[in-house]
């Protein structure tokens, strides 16, 4: 059983409504989250909220066989039957005008679920029919089977509206969210407050638990949910083996920075990793005095330039970052994990195994799906192999005309001219991210590596 809350636009307040709606379920119910797109930080939000691990869903990143074969290892890993899947943008928004690749529409078609359809309703009552009329019309494959309308100005305004779209598109309204600034979240320069602070969002997930009690049909959204239970059949006769490849290789320990700092991180890379016979041991660049005995390390992205002056003072964790890489381990790095390794953020010393100077700036620098190809074999890559991943960030490092890159950038920005992936002894860093469905090889690719070396 599952269902997507989809939404008419960017800010409808999908996470909010999502998220609330997985806080109350998951009172009843076991509650497995999922989140459309390459997104890190709503899915924690959804962890938060349901204790389970979200997991993300993408068609840049995925066929349809990976898409439902993620789909049912979540419900498997957490023992659950009910799938919740928060859309991202506007449902039919993707990296084309025309095609799916990249929307949730493409996600609803896949899994052939039913979607609630959340529309920002200030100032609209008979638009909003149309609204409804225009998002059914355009793929009726689409099976829009509600309607949540958020920001209503009062119940008057509710009733007139709701009318209107159950009168006019024969689609039932389950609820109306009021107008409240107390609703909306807290913003940082990628987004989203991470929800790994949990001391500040905890409550603001109570809040909007509340608000979706006192506002929402809870009964007609899950009559909605139940229905697709007739779906599940479906789903399994299109799952496939493994999303990701997997090869019997020699037992190796990972190191996994893991903190408030870097939290970046797909829930399926370490499945992942795990299945090709790797050890995961997590430790925080932020608070540890040093890493774990480990045989590689993995540096996901986060926020290294918002912390620079606590990690650059956490000097025991940056001498023993740097030793084990002139020890000859080898290093992958996404992102913040690449601003970590570079010589310095904003002038605070780094762990200085990238001699590169990064810095933060006023404007996003990278924001896009990214297409590489593969200019050498590195640690996790085979030359000539074509990866897909995403790029979210403000940072600029500055390497010189000697740096070795690992990847030619086909669509994207990457490090410097089209190229990213900084390569130096056993090291190779990126802003780039990937998941295991975008590019399969890649923890079978790193786990072999480390165990060759």
């Amino acid at each position: 059983m599952n269902i997507v809350l989809a939404g008419t636009g960017s800010a409808v307040g999908k996470t909010t409504i999502a998220t609330g709606i997985m806080k109350v379920l998951s009172e009843d119910y076991n509650i497995q989250p999922y989140k459309v797109g390459p997104d890190y930080i709503d899915p924690s939000y959804h962890s938060l909220a349901t204790g389970n691990y979200s997991r993300n869903l993408d068609s840049f990143f995925m066929d349809n066989s990976q898409i439902n074969t993620v789909f049912q290892k979540g419900l498997e890993k957490s023992k659950s039957k009910i799938g919740i899947i928060e859309g991202v943008r506007g449902l039919y928004e993707g990296i084309s005008p025309i095609s799916d690749v990249g929307n949730t529409a493409s996600i609803a078609k896949a899994l052939n679920s039913p979607v609630i359809l959340i529309i920002d309703s200030r100032s609209l009552v008979k638009s909003a029919a149309a609204i409804v009329l225009g998002f059914k019309a355009l793929d009726p494959e689409i099976n829009i089977a509600g309607v949540i309308l958020n920001k209503v100005k009062g119940q008057r305004h509710y009733l007139k509206t709701k009318e209107s779209i159950e009168t006019l598109t024969n689609t039932p309204v389950i609820g109306g969210i009021p107008r409240d600034d107390n609703l909306l979240v807290k913003q940082r320069h990628l987004g989203l407050v991470p929800a790994l602070e949990k001391e500040r969002i905890n409550n603001d997930i109570d809040n909007w638990a509340n608000v979706i009690r006192e506002y929402i049909d809870l009964d007609m959204l899950l009559d909605i949910i139940k229905s697709s239970k007739e779906n599940e059949e479906n789903i399994k006769k299109y799952t496939i083996e493994n999303p990701w490849d997997i090869e019997n290789h020699s037992k190796v320990k990972i190191g996994i920075a893991y903190d408030n700092v870097f939290s970046f991180y797909y829930q399926d890379t370490f499945d992942a990793l795990e299945d090709n016979n790797a050890s995961l041991s997590f430790f925080s660049p932020y608070a540890d005095e040093e890493i774990p005995d480990v045989d590689a390390l993995y540096i996901g992205g986060g926020y290294p330039e918002v912390f620079d002056k606590e990690l650059s003072n956490n000097h025991s964790m940056l001498n023993s970052i740097k030793s084990f890489v002139d020890d000859g381990h080898p290093v992958y790095a996404e992102c913040g994990g690449l601003i970590y390794l570079s010589d310095s953020i904003n002038d605070n010393k780094m762990v200085g195994s990238l001699p590169y100077k990064s810095y933060m700036t006023d404007h996003v620098q990278g924001l896009s799906y990214v297409i590489a190809k593969s200019k050498c074999d590195s640690i996790i890559s085979n030359e000539g192999d074509i990866l897909r991943g995403h790029e979210f960030h403000y940072t600029q490092i500055y390497p010189d005309d000697n740096a070795n890159f690992a990847f030619d950038i086909e669509r994207g920005r990457g490090i410097k001219g089209n190229l990213d992936g900084l390569m130096k002894d056993n090291v190779l860093a990126a802003y780039m991210h990937i998941h295991p469905c975008s590019y399969r090889r890649f923890p079978s690719n790193f786990v072999r590596n480390i165990s060759d070396l």
